[in-house]
């Protein structure tokens, strides 16, 4: 009996190598497109993960509950994309942007609700990781829908059986339509998102409850010690680089430590001197014996001195210290 050259194999066999060839549009299928895809998603879930690496040591690591999940998040990151990079599975590139997109989610949740007690801020850093999360959500989804070489199975059939390489290469390629179908509407939506989170979110956290002067400060004993609070019962502290007529904070350092603002001050019962010194903004910030106060964003309530020891944009935070206080 004669065969036809080029058939040899199970149906199972061809039906595995073809399977993968036929999923996704055939723009994609070129494979330099693919490698580029590959490597943007990837290299944008490590950047951003790097992004959020600096936030956990600049700061976000004091934080209860959210520090070690920022911590969480830069690890999978980096594991995530390093292994999208090596194994240029589309399993593996549809994990990692269903990770982009949760991250992406916590942030927005962060920003409208809090979370875990913690509302975050509007940072410059915060922003572009959400930007990047986005985009390498969309690059990782495209590869994930582009149709995979001719016979990517070939070698694997050899070595597990061929139904269940079948199976997965079904799988893989339902993946990869679902991911098509979705990718470009929910990158749109997420995108929109964040600028809604953006343009509403304040510029500052739950510390900055308290960081107006305007309601009088007081003290509160907090691990022994008595410290000047805002209002609220917010901590206040010092920074080492400031003078009693300069602040050194702003920016992104005024964002995770907003200023206590007010024309005047006073706490009753209080030895000190309060005075106000002049912002490069206008406004005035309360200062106390000569140093110009400020609240944390990693205190999410009052009686909390997470910043306390710090030593971070800069120079060295400390809690304000009141000594016969009445």
């Amino acid at each position: 009996m004669s065969t036809r050259r080029g058939s040899t194999g199970t149906g199972a066999d061809r039906a595995v190598n073809r399977q993968p060839a036929s999923a996704g549009p055939r723009w994609l299928s070129a494979g330099w497109l693919r490698a580029a895809l590959l490597v943007a998603g990837s290299g944008l879930l490590i950047a951003s993960g790097a992004i959020h690496l600096d936030l956990y040591v600049t700061g976000y690591r004091t934080i209860p509950t959210i520090g070690w999940l920022f911590l969480l998040q830069v690890i999978t990151a980096f594991a995530l994309g390093l292994a999208t990079l090596a194994l240029r599975s589309r399993l593996a590139a549809a994990a990692a942007a269903g990770f982009s997109l949760a991250v992406l989610g916590g942030y927005l949740l962060s920003v409208w609700i809090g979370l875990f007690g913690f509302k975050e801020v509007r940072t410059t850093a915060g922003i572009v990781a959400g930007v990047l999360e986005i985009a390498a959500f969309a690059a990782l989804a495209a590869f994930a829908l582009a149709p995979a070489p001719a016979h990517p199975a070939k070698g694997i059939a050899k070595l597990i059986p061929k139904g269940v390489a079948l199976a997965l290469a079904q799988l893989d390629a339902a993946i990869a339509r679902v991911l098509g179908m979705a990718a470009a509407g929910v990158a749109v939506v997420a995108l929109v998102l964040l600028g809604v989170a953006v343009a509403g979110a304040g510029g500052s956290g739950p510390a900055a409850n308290g960081s107006a002067a305007s309601g009088g400060l007081k003290t509160a004993t907090i691990g022994g010690v008595t410290v000047l609070t805002s209002a609220k019962g917010f901590t206040l502290y010092s920074f080492a680089p400031d003078t009693a007529t300069k602040s050194a904070c702003y920016g992104q350092c005024a964002q995770y430590w907003p200023p206590v603002t007010g024309s005047t001050a006073h706490a009753a019962g209080v030895p000190g001197t309060f005075g106000t010194i002049k912002r490069t903004d206008g406004t005035s910030q309360v200062t106390y014996n000569g140093h110009p106060l400020y609240t944390y964003i990693g205190d999410s309530a009052p009686g909390q001195a997470h910043g306390n020891g710090l030593n971070l944009n800069g120079g060295l935070w400390r809690e304000i210290t009141v000594s016969g206080a009445g």
